[in-house]
């Protein structure tokens, strides 16, 4: 209720949130704010010692955080935001500030100090307001605060410690725990906002927000501070051992605290800058940026690069053998989407794959993209450039992008070719290796000694025996109708306890977002894109119970059920919609 009167304060604006935390995601998404996440790529590395209190370097990494973002974006995601939302966590006890744990010894040593023991959660928030100034420069006006939350750890047994670090969840919670979830046995009470132990003070947030866009110019709440480009630009000073405020900065070349910068400022329609409809611009390009991504894949610029530390542009042209103007052209688009580096060496440029290039767009790569990236261009191009066609029809337009029917896309003729095969299976082993961990460890798998990936022509095949079966990314490619032969033959196979693991892009349950899963619905399959109470009803239908949901901020998210007794009446009990609010979060 408290963000009601400012969300139309905020509408046609770009609101981002500098956060990749599915957590803080579902806090925010759950109080109405519509937003984009832009994960920062600010490095961590703050020295501890040098702050005053905890909450100092909290509030210090979540500003740092949230200007990255906010100075990338309009390079890097050609928009500009108007305003960046960043946050950090950290929990703090005897002193130490204890952040996410870098193994399961570091756990055991957080949470054995944690035992017994109040301790306090701080979570620092930046709030960053974007504004046009005349020509290209823009003005970063900073917003920041914190919020303090009181936990009381009950006495820990050792059997207690390792059975909750084996679970998986401390890995990547700062302080070692999750409250929301299996932590939450750990506690004895709250003292404070409960949400600001998830992950993000919601409460203090709205009336932050309130008194930004509601309050008078008058009003203390305008009393903002405002970074300068030159300023921002020495934020890695910082990871080197400068503290809060005591940083000296250059602007107009004279040195100035960042205590001297601070400037009475009126937030208000007359200074407000013009609406400009960011998100539908970058949309008229996003198709553009696509089209980069799979040419330069298509004609092997990583591998070309990767082969050698950096190369010239004559050089790249001759190796993927294309004019000299066109491979500028695209090597120049493919360093303005951050895929590609060029950088200055004696008299001439030369080009370099950036750090992700290698690691996701390198075909040898052991996480490589590659395989999808080029089914994407040959297979799922074509049919998005008959989407028109598509829409009117409410059909998949195989026939029209291919000369091939599409009344079983897997038989078609088309895919009885042993190098379309092949290229297919390379696209889905390209996504399985980029997603294959997070999955896999997502939930504790440990109780099934024998499992079975399903695959292949899985509605004639019989299913070979198994404790637990895995469904990546099935359900959402066939019709109701087949799904209840498949998931039928399957139940029959499952003996009560059996598990069931699905891997798929799970939509919120207003079926919003994420965009990519309804995206991906546009080529018209005769499945659906599901949310997790979807998933959860047609599986009970099926004696499949959901017991864990997993979003694992990859490609694709985990749900895991479990095959129930039919004579076990308090199974049958309750409604499927209902599961959904007893499965556990992971």
């Amino acid at each position: 209720m408290l963000l009601n009167p400012v969300i139309s304060k905020l509408s046609g604006k770009l609101v981002v949130l500098a956060s990749a935390s599915p957590r803080r995601l579902e806090i925010l998404s759950n109080a109405g704010l519509r937003f984009e996440v832009v994960p920062s790529w600010f490095k961590e590395t703050l020295d501890k010692s040098l702050f005053k209190s905890p909450y100092d370097y909290a509030v210090e990494t979540a500003k740092q955080k949230a200007l990255e973002v906010a100075h990338r974006m309009p390079f890097k995601h050609l928009k500009s935001p108007d305003v960046v939302i960043g946050a950090d966590t950290v929990v703090t006890v005897d002193g130490l500030i204890l952040e996410k744990p870098t193994d399961k010894q570091d756990a055991y040593r957080m949470l054995s100090r944690l035992s017994g023991k109040e301790h306090s959660v701080f979570t620092g928030v930046a709030i960053v307001l974007c504004h046009d100034k005349s020509g290209s420069d823009t003005d970063y006006k900073v917003v920041d605060f914190y919020e303090e939350t009181k936990v009381k750890f009950a006495e820990l047994s050792e059997e207690m410690l390792w059975e909750y670090i084996n679970s998986g969840e401390p890995m990547d919670k700062a302080g070692g725990y999750g409250i929301q979830a299996l932590g939450g046995m750990l506690v004895e009470y709250v003292k404070g906002d409960f949400l600001n132990v998830v992950g993000f003070p919601l409460n203090h947030f709205c009336k932050q927000l309130g008194l930004i866009f509601n309050s008078p110019p008058e009003s203390p709440a305008h009393k903002i501070k405002r970074e300068s480009d030159e300023a921002w630009s020495l934020v890695n000073s910082l990871s080197e051992g400068a503290a809060n405020g005591e940083v000296e900065l250059l602007e107009n070349g004279k040195d100035v605290s960042q205590s001297s910068m601070q400037e009475h400022i009126v937030i208000g329609p007359e200074c407000s800058r013009q609406d400009i409809p960011h998100s539908i611009v970058s949309l008229l390009d996003g198709f553009k940026a696509s089209k980069t991504l799979f040419t330069a894949s298509k004609l092997k610029v990583f591998d070309v690069l990767n082969s050698s530390n950096s190369l010239t542009l004559e050089e790249v042209a001759g190796q993927i053998n294309a004019s000299v103007l066109g491979t500028e052209r695209l090597l120049e688009a493919a360093v303005s989407l951050g895929l590609l580096e060029r950088v200055k060496q004696q008299n001439t440029s030369v080009y370099r794959n950036t750090e992700q290039a290698s690691r996701f767009l390198v075909s040898e790569s052991p996480e490589s993209l590659n395989g999808y990236i080029l089914h994407c261009n040959d297979m799922v191009w074509p049919l998005f450039s008959h989407l028109e066609n598509a829409v009117r029809e409410g059909t998949s337009q195989h026939e029209l992008a291919f000369g091939k029917k599409n009344e079983d896309v897997f038989q078609d003729a088309y895919y009885s070719k042993d190098e379309v095969k092949i290229r297919f299976m390379d696209a889905m082993h390209s996504i399985a290796r980029v997603t294959g961990k997070d999955v896999a460890t997502a939930f504790d798998l440990s109780p099934y000694k024998t499992a079975c990936d399903i695959g292949g022509d899985f509605f004639k095949d019989d299913l070979p025996k198994a404790d637990l079966y895995i469904l990546a990314r099935i359900l959402h490619d066939w019709s109701d109708e087949k799904l209840d032969v498949l998931l039928s033959k399957l139940s029959k196979m499952c003996t009560p306890g059996c598990g069931l693991l699905v891997s798929e892009i799970l939509l919120d349950e207003e079926r919003k977002s994420p965009s990519r899963a309804l995206l991906q619905a546009l080529s018209m399959t005769e499945g659906k894109q599901r949310s997790p109470t979807e998933y959860s009803d047609l599986l009970q239908k099926h004696g499949f119970t959901l017991k864990h949901i997993n979003h694992t901020d990859n490609l694709l998210d985990a749900m895991l059920f479990v095959k129930e007794d039919p004579n076990d009446r308090r199974t049958l009990l309750g409604c499927s919609s209902a599961s959904i609010e007893t499965a556990e979060l992971e």
